[in-house]
């Protein structure tokens, strides 16, 4: 029979391995705002769940877990897997999970055997299913992060080094919980597990010669790490809580009226060209979300992406979406080239090659601006994409300076013209965070802008279809006119009356604490 290292271990003591203090590291804020729980605190089990696959919350107190156990009882568990594996190769996930639900309850009878003798008293149901879990999330989720992962009202994962580890909830919330791991190596161990099991390489090592990491994790989230370069392993992860939202949605939410909502889907049905324009976390990519909900269902378009962030894939929507992903280089260099690597480019060119109707990128960030406009300018028109920018004005010179990056011989003029033949609208989506002074996270489209041509200097020519009222106290977009193509929005079923209401459909005037020029 094999040597279990929890139960009996020649070399070292089942109490010297499990001396360590018990519990997790006490929370720096151990209560939030308003009072409750700490939001990303460990959660209880119910014991009569026996080793459920989530936690269930009850009334009572958190377990606490063990981590240095976890830890040990995790390596116990993987080597067996990794011995049945072996013998029953091409074995599915599912059934690995199965056999680790198994294995983790027999593993953690020991421990808790082990506990009573050291303790004098047996460890309660509750601390038994809380361990087992934080075993099975280390084995085959993400660990300690897994309880935020889980959490809906978790919009960003910070994690600051090994020690520090904050949340922003929904709510406009940054928290500080307990740290993920407990040491350095410990985290950068976490973060080759999580890309091996989403990416399928054996080791991406986070060291000097590869510091860098990026990861689409298994709920859609998006992690970026970096390590060696600073003191310590930073990660930050991108959460998509709304994955499937839609124009009512967002209407309910606050970030349109129903006046922008109608406005919006008669561009999109009217096969309009547009762009959705914004500063970082503005929430472009939920906006855009909602504009691909009125592409009808049997449409064929593809979705450009550097990670799958718009998921009209798996939307259970649409049923023509051709969505592609472009993939970073291996780290080899054959012939003065990154081997493997697939940029935004590459995918826009086989994209036009496809029968498409439509060419939807999810950011675009670099060279792929001019395979965007020039697809805008061929096709046939309803094309979308999203672009960073502090402001509506600035739009313009953005594209102009991605296109000199692009080519040498590319210019700006060259930029403009394209970008005035090539685009119909400009959507900004405005954000003002008043989080630090006691207020909320408002994000709101401001802005709505109508590319009518070449004006002078030769920059594109606008007209503010929909625009802020500052005189007003009003900083969302109301109507302030008519565009060119009325007859065109007019066609798919859009009302020009609803661009007669001055003030738009928009509720009580949003309650900022300060006064803040969007434009």
């Amino acid at each position: 029979m094999r040597a279990n290292p929890l139960h009996s271990n020649p070399q070292v003591s089942l109490e010297a391995r499990l001396a360590a203090p018990r519990g997790l590291p006490p929370h720096r804020m151990t209560q939030p705002p308003g009072g409750g729980p700490v939001p990303g605190a460990a959660v209880p089990v119910d014991p009569r769940a026996g080793f459920p696959s989530q936690a269930v919350a009850v009334a009572s107190a958190p377990a606490a877990v063990d981590y240095t156990a976890v830890r040990l009882i995790k390596k116990e568990v993987g080597e067996r897997l990794t011995e049945m594996l072996r013998s029953r190769p091409g074995m599915s996930l599912a059934a690995q999970e199965q056999q680790g639900r198994h294995l983790i309850n027999e593993q953690v009878a020991v421990w808790s055997d082990a506990e009573a003798v050291k303790r004098g008293f047996a460890t309660s149901a509750s601390e038994d299913a809380a361990t087992a879990q934080a075993v099975f999330d280390l084995q085959f989720r993400a660990g300690r992060l897994q309880q935020h992962l889980d959490n809906p009202l978790v919009e960003n994962i910070f994690i600051n080094g090994h020690t520090r580890t904050w949340l922003d909830f929904t709510d406009g919330r940054r928290v500080e919980v307990a740290p993920v791991a407990d040491s350095d190596e410990e985290l950068r161990e976490l973060l080759r597990d999580l890309a091996r099991r989403t990416t399928g390489q054996n080791e991406r090592s986070l060291s000097t010669a590869d510091p860098f990491l990026a990861l689409r994790l298994a709920d859609g989230s998006r992690l970026q790490a970096v390590t060696d370069v600073t003191p310590g392993t930073f990660v930050t992860i991108r959460r998509h809580t709304m994955r499937h939202a839609d124009l009512p949605e967002l209407v309910a939410r606050g970030m349109l009226d129903s006046t922008l909502e109608s406005f919006l889907r008669a561009c999109v049905r009217a096969e309009k060209n547009v762009m959705i324009v914004g500063g970082q976390a503005a929430g472009k990519t939920t906006l855009l979300r909602a504009l691909l909900r009125e592409i009808d269902p049997d449409e064929r378009f593809a979705t450009l992406e550097t990670e799958h962030e718009l998921f009209a894939h798996e939307n259970g929507y649409h049923r023509q979406v051709v969505p592609m992903e472009a993939r970073e280089s291996n780290g080899e260099m054959v012939g003065g080239q990154a081997a493997g690597e697939i940029s935004l480019m590459d995918l826009m060119y086989r994209a036009l090659r496809m029968t498409l109707t439509r060419i939807v990128v999810g950011e675009v960030r670099g060279p792929e601006i001019v395979a965007m406009l020039q697809a805008m300018t061929n096709g046939a028109g309803g094309n979308l994409c999203t672009l960073h920018a502090i402001r509506p004005s600035v739009v313009f010179d953005r594209i102009a300076e991605l296109y000199l990056l692009a080519q040498a011989n590319m210019s700006e003029a060259l930029a403009y013209r394209q970008a005035a033949n090539g685009l119909n609208f400009i959507v900004f989506v405005s954000s003002i965070d008043e989080t630090k002074i006691g207020g909320h996270r408002h994000r709101f489209v401001s802005h709505v802008l109508e590319v009518t041509g070449i004006g002078e200097g030769g920059r594109p020519d606008t007209n503010q279809i929909f625009g802020p009222r500052p005189e007003w106290g009003e900083h969302r977009g109301v109507p302030l006119m008519l565009p060119r193509c009325i007859n065109d929005l007019r066609r798919v079923g859009f009302d020009p009356a609803l661009l007669s209401e001055p003030g738009g459909a928009w509720p009580a005037a949003l309650p900022l604490m300060i006064t803040e020029d969007v434009r």
